[in-house]
């Protein structure tokens, strides 16, 4: 994981954006049947490597983030930006796509 938080230092999403580290693709069923990639599902949780500071209000106040760097979350299934860094896949969501903040 020093991969992913080197990677995450060097990106600082703006506004009431986070990076995504999405979980990874399951590759096998419960039952042994290998996954192609095109049969494989959107993952739609992950765990967050930076946040931004909030969006700023129209009365020029910052909104507050719910969530927080290490937070492992569920966000909509179709949500964000995919993209490469470090080689790494990662995605940028706005806050109002993460749906919930899983409790271990």
């Amino acid at each position: 994981m020093a991969t992913a938080t080197a990677s995450a230092t060097k990106l600082r999403p703006l506004g009431d954006r986070v990076v995504v580290k999405p979980t990874p693709r399951e590759e096998m069923t419960k039952t042994g049947i290998v996954l192609p990639d095109t049969a494989k599902e959107k993952p739609q949780e992950g765990t967050i490597l930076a946040a931004g500071p909030g969006r700023i209000l129209d009365d020029g106040k910052r909104e507050s983030m719910d969530v927080k760097e290490g937070d492992k979350v569920l966000y909509a299934k179709y949500a964000g930006t995919e993209f490469k860094a470090d080689g790494e896949d990662l995605l940028i969501v706005s806050q109002k796509d993460v749906l919930a903040i899983v409790q271990d």
